[in-house]
């Protein structure tokens, strides 16, 4: 596709909040007026590919004016990210830490917990694995008792958890390291979700998190929404950020 038609596409719905693809399909009719079905599907790829534009939700799009969050991957993650790759080979897993959270906050928390996500299969054996090699508090699927009195007291806490089918995660590499690390998408979702766990991050913390991430952050609303639904919290989350949120958010939340 010429690169004038990203151009004029960009001057004609930056100022929009969202738009449908009926609405990009006419753009481009004026321009091609013989444009068919399959050629225009061509087109949203390649738009999508070069970061024009980004899906909010099935058939709702909005320019991709922000950048996709990145996280820090710290030397404590890679070298975790690598005994387990090395001890289990095509696991599936993803890894992160709480700190990365202070990126959205009001206020910098102290309370930093890493987040082991594993398929179920193997829940209970990287569990064992962890804490007979490394000088952490694992904990395996804390209840509330041992998040109030035990994990909210460690200095160092590992929490190993079950790795939900179909999570958004997704592969950074570092010095040809491979780490899977939760998208945006499943970082939110599960802070919502998991309130007793990420206790430090709620009441206005969380709205604080929520608003941040939407404005500095692509956010892809389907993946988010498809996530939370496998968690059972598609509607509490909806509701969640249509009463928190910006008038940005309605159309996308609202079906």
């Amino acid at each position: 596709m010429l690169r004038i038609f990203e151009k004029k596409l960009i001057e004609e719905f930056k100022d929009r909040k969202s738009f449908s693809r009926d609405e990009l399909f006419d753009f481009f009719r004026g321009f091609e007026p013989n444009l068919k079905e399959g050629t225009f599907g061509c087109r949203i790829y390649t738009l999508k590919q070069n970061n024009i534009i980004k899906p909010l939700k099935r058939g709702v799009y909005a320019i991709s004016y922000k950048s996709t969050y990145e996280p820090t991957i710290s030397p404590e993650l890679d070298k975790l990210s690598k005994k387990i790759s090395n001890r289990y080979e095509d696991i599936k897993y993803c890894l992160w830490s709480t700190d990365w959270l202070n990126t959205f906050s009001q206020h910098q928390s102290n309370t930093r917990i890493l987040i082991f996500d594993v398929e179920k299969d193997f829940v209970e054996s990287v569990y064992y694995y962890l804490k007979d090699n490394f000088n952490y508090d694992i904990f395996l699927n804390p209840d509330a008792n041992a998040i109030n009195y035990y994990i909210s007291e460690s200095k160092s806490p590992v929490v190993v958890k079950r790795l939900i089918t179909r999570s958004p995660v997704e592969e950074i590499t570092i010095r040809k390291d491979k780490i899977f690390v939760p998208m945006l998408e499943k970082i939110l979702v599960d802070v919502f979700a998991d309130s007793k766990l990420f206790y430090f991050y709620q009441g206005s913390e969380l709205r604080h998190i929520f608003e941040n991430a939407v404005k500095y952050y692509a956010i892809n609303f389907t993946s988010l929404f498809s996530y939370a639904r496998r968690r059972g919290k598609e509607k509490e989350i909806k509701s969640y950020m249509m009463n928190n949120l910006s008038d940005l958010l309605k159309e996308i939340i609202n079906d």
